[in-house]
């Protein structure tokens, strides 16, 4: 068992903030009503001050067509050495900001757009969060490993994370 601990406003921004920092690459889940839905590794490039998450898409890529039909996604997040979790339900958008793009832009992005930032095919989304839960370890993995191992031997549950909504 562990600690529930709602976040709200500036605090759960800067807990997704904190997160991404981490683990910068989630699932991103798109076309979530249906089954299967669809889903990829990608990069996230900044969680900015009102906690929205930007990343670069391809415009003719299939989740820039999904986002169009459905906006609501659904980001993954696991750093499972450290036992930290995240998900984030939002609405994405895709965005055309040549501010925001030369703001993001990063040279391993160039893999996937080789014009660079002109490149015709590169977009942004960003995904303004609407529901987030996030699950953590207290201690670290070690010590964490330790309690879940004496709580198992004893039957004692044993408190071991923590866990809560973010609302920003």
């Amino acid at each position: 068992m562990g600690d529930t601990n709602n976040l709200h406003n500036e605090e759960g921004i800067k807990k997704i903030q904190d997160f991404v920092k981490d683990i910068t690459t989630c699932m991103f889940c798109t076309k979530i009503t249906e089954m299967p839905f669809r889903t990829r590794p990608m990069a996230t490039l900044d969680v900015d001050d009102e906690g929205n998450l930007w990343f670069f898409s391809g415009k003719s890529s299939d989740k820039n067509d999904e986002i169009k039909n459905e906006d609501t996604v659904q980001l993954l997040y696991a750093k499972s050495s450290d036992s930290h979790f995240l998900t984030i339900t939002g609405k994405a958008h895709t965005v055309k900001d040549p501010q925001k793009i030369d703001e993001l832009w990063n040279s391993m992005a160039k893999a996937w757009f080789p014009d660079g930032k002109e490149d015709r095919n590169l977009s942004l989304i960003k995904v303004t969060p609407q529901d987030a839960h996030y699950w953590d370890t207290k201690n670290g993995k070690m010590i964490t490993l330790l309690k879940i191992a004496t709580a198992a031997v004893t039957g004692n549950p044993s408190d071991i994370g923590v866990e809560g909504k973010i609302k920003v």
